[in-house]
């Protein structure tokens, strides 16, 4: 795969994998939920991982498991019997952070490819050249490093294959080594409890040494300040100078997100990677990929460290995003049944996305399960469905979302 770009989906359960491999991926990335770092987010049991292995294998595609946590003492004994049982399944590569969790993976599962996580902090060459003795295979970089740094990693160190982030949430501690939620709330992130105290609003106050008590407030609004919280990462634009620093790996963050999200980062992000190798990625195109992602929730965009510094004015407000579409629902079955994931109204024009592209589209008439007309549905239960008639119909998988 050294010399093959390959666009890497996170997979937080089994129907966002299969969404993942529909909209675009190469190879998706899950893992179970007690070894993740979103584990509360993450829905996957060993059957489920040994399903998600072989639909990726059955695509000819790839599926990667993390072991993401620092590991204590009192967990590794589970973790070496898990790590031997999903190695039997075939998975692609580990990815694994934590050194000891990496020589336990090569004692017990010899066969299977080491990729050294983000988590791992690798931002120089001679890290990379340490892991490659070690006998890894890919490093997923640090997201401080610069496209600059990247291309001299990639001419010192050329068959090693590098991975890099280019989309998702930003974590303002380096490269996600994070202690305040553990701190604050008793959480421990690098366990996968994170409380994202990273997103809250702070006041912060000023004290000069000669006036003790004395407090001046810093504040960037009226709810105090945010300085924590990173914009997301973006770099739809750049993939070709991404590709051109010696990136094979494109992974995109997001193992807690939906299958809305999966699937309109997944086509944008394929589309990009194809109008590349056809030689056509010119500047329409690429105003109109980022203004597809401008779909999503986001809290407003960044480039992040990839050209050099991250520069003032990459700061989120905190928890709030920003939001100028809604994602409607997605077709369960045929006949346009649809999941309701938020309020459908009769004449509302919509767009729907499939894995061919979008379309415009305008809901006609809603009936329920009973064959009942209604002027409208909300999601109410989880398992919420109706009949949406539309001009067209659509294939199993397809997105319906509105502009607000």
């Amino acid at each position: 795969m050294i010399n093959k770009t390959e666009l890497i989906l996170p997979g937080g359960d089994l129907e966002r994998v299969k969404i993942a491999f529909l909209y675009g991926a190469d190879a998706v990335y899950i893992g179970l939920n007690q070894y993740s770092l979103r584990k509360t987010e993450v829905r996957f049991d060993f059957k489920e991982v040994k399903e998600a292995i072989d639909l990726a294998h059955k695509q000819a595609k790839r599926l990667f498991v993390t072991f993401n946590i620092f590991a204590h003492n009192s967990q590794l004994d589970q973790l070496q019997t898990d790590l031997s049982r999903i190695a039997e399944y075939g998975p692609d590569a580990f990815i694994i952070s934590d050194p000891g969790l990496i020589n336990l993976a090569q004692r017990v599962a010899p066969k299977i490819p080491i990729h050294l996580s983000t988590q791992a902090n690798t931002v120089n060459l001679e890290a990379i050249k340490f892991w490659q003795k070690q006998g890894l295979k890919r490093i997923v970089l640090g997201r401080e490093l610069s496209l600059i740094e990247i291309k001299e990693i990639h001419k010192s160190v050329p068959d090693m294959e590098l991975e890099m982030f280019v989309h998702g949430a930003m974590c303002i501690s380096y490269s996600g080594r994070c202690l305040l939620s553990s701190y604050m709330t008793g959480r421990k992130a690098n366990l996968g409890d994170c409380a994202q105290p990273c997103r809250w609003h702070y006041n912060v106050f000023l004290e000069e040494k000669m006036r003790p008590g004395e407090l001046y407030p810093i504040e960037e609004s009226e709810e105090g300040t945010t300085i924590m919280s990173s914009k997301d990462l973006r770099l739809i634009r750049y993939i070709p100078e991404v590709l051109e620093a010696g990136v094979t790996g494109l992974k995109v963050e997001g193992r807690n997100k939906s299958e809305y999200y999966l699937a309109t980062t997944g086509h944008a992000y394929r589309e990009a990677l194809t109008l590349i190798e056809n030689n056509s990625y010119q500047e329409k195109e690429k105003n109109r990929l980022e203004k597809e992602l401008e779909k999503l929730s986001y809290r407003g965009y960044t480039t992040g460290f990839a050209f050099n510094e991250a520069k003032l004015g990459e700061i989120s407000a905190g928890r709030h995003q920003n939001k100028a579409w809604a994602y409607l629902g997605i077709v369960v079955a045929k006949n346009n049944l649809i999941a309701v994931k938020n309020k459908i109204k009769l004449n509302d024009k919509i767009e729907v996305l499939t894995p061919d592209g979008n379309h415009q589209d305008k809901i006609i008439n809603i009936t329920n399960l009973e064959n009942q007309n209604l002027p409208e549905i909300n999601p109410g239960t989880i398992n919420q469905k109706v009949f949406v008639e539309l001009l067209n119909k659509y294939p199993i998988n397809s997105i319906l979302r509105k502009k607000l």
